[in-house]
């Protein structure tokens, strides 16, 4: 793979400034709208450099059919679930070795729904348990799975257990982002199907950011009692990521000017479908950066040492978000443009590194030799 390694050998450096690529950040004014509402940051936090860098360590996996949600096992491996196919996959990190778990029963893939998100049960030392969102026959809904690897390869997921259920579903804006939290409760990014309205109603789970116990019912402390809504007004939520204080940042398609990532704020409203990207309303939550969607179209994120990382799926490149707080602390920088493809999903792998998908496969991009694949990336 001769392009794979001289890719492998660049130190990619240049970013791109607000001014050339259509981005925008509290602090500089590439429009008129008021910077954001996020509190500042305390004078004793460090922000993180302005500038960094990205270098492609190696090609983990080939091969890949519409990857789209990525969970690391305790051992180190990589669960890789395929939108189209409805099955995971697990990918050894050192050989790239390919094992199929098995199909999750239910998945009715279309358009951009199908299996989606996964992520490992807190417990899952004891329990062995993926919770995996996924796209059914009537709504988008989440469920968890035991995972046993001394079955037969094919035969290594038992039967799901729904946990929630009466997600709105559509072609587009399944959303379909799920981690836990610090707090050991499981978050989940939705999409309002399509369907504008429902982003603002907070009777409806579609738009939203919701907040779950590890069994699916609304989390103790959630901002409005008995509801699992976590924030709202959010058209399609696609990244979820923490920092190392405990803040939860989240990455959002825009419909045709701004794609945004946003600190969320129990109970805040994010503006759609009244606003998109930063807005002069003081009701709505203003993001920490915004891009043009063609620069842009975010789907996963990482935090890394003080650093959002996004990948973008139109925009075919990976962002770097320095941090100080809740704010850019200087423009994002982008790496890797039009050298994968699609960036679907982003995590991190440890001592400054990150695993990246890539997504050329899910019908909207051109697939090159060896399909779609998993990078290792060195990352500052």
């Amino acid at each position: 793979m001769p392009a794979v390694l001289a890719a492998a050998a660049l130190l990619l450096t240049a970013g791109c400034s607000a001014g050339s690529s259509g981005v925008g950040f509290p602090g500089e004014v590439p429009r008129t709208a008021p910077p954001s509402t996020a509190p500042a940051a305390p004078a004793t936090e460090p922000a993180a450099p302005a500038k960094g860098s990205v270098r492609v360590l190696r090609t983990v996996a080939e091969g890949l059919k519409s990857p789209w949600g990525l969970a690391v096992l305790p051992d180190g491996g990589l669960l890789v679930s395929s939108r189209d196919d409805g099955t995971i996959t697990r990918v050894d990190p050192v050989t790239g070795r390919k094992t199929e778990l098995g199909t999750v029963s239910g998945v009715s893939p279309a358009g951009e729904g199908g299996l989606l998100g996964i992520a490992l049960s807190p417990h899952y030392a004891s329990d062995h348990m993926i919770y995996a969102y996924f796209t059914s026959a009537s709504d988008n809904r989440i469920v968890r799975v035991r995972y046993d690897d001394k079955k037969p390869a094919g035969e290594q997921l038992g039967a799901p257990d729904t946990l929630f259920k009466g997600i709105p579903k559509g072609t587009i804006h399944n959303g379909g982002r799920i981690a836990f939290g610090p707090d050991g409760m499981l978050y989940a990014g939705t999409g309002e199907s399509g369907r504008r309205g429902l982003a603002q109603d907070r009777d409806s789970l579609g738009g939203k950011i919701l907040r779950l116990t590890p069994e699916g019912e609304p989390a103790p402390g959630d901002p409005f009692p008995g509801s699992p809504v976590y924030s709202y007004g959010h058209r399609n939520v696609q990244g979820l990521a923490w920092d190392d204080r405990q803040r939860l940042f989240a990455s959002e398609f825009g419909q045709d000017t701004w794609d945004e990532l946003n600190a969320i704020k129990p109970g805040g409203d994010y503006g759609w479908p009244d606003a998109e990207g930063r807005s002069t309303n003081p009701r709505f939550q203003n993001p920490v950066a915004e891009w043009h969607t063609d620069d842009a179209s975010p789907s996963g994120i990482a935090y890394v040492h003080g650093v959002i990382w996004m990948a973008a799926l139109k925009g075919e490149r990976l962002w770097r978000i320095p941090l100080h707080g809740t704010r850019a602390a200087a423009a994002p920088q982008s790496f890797l443009t039009g050298t994968y493809g699609r960036l679907r999903t982003v995590a991190p792998a440890g001592d400054g590194k990150l695993w990246l998908i890539t997504s050329n496969t899910d019908g909207r991009g051109h697939p090159k030799k060896g399909d779609d694949r998993i990078l290792e990336l060195q990352v500052s």
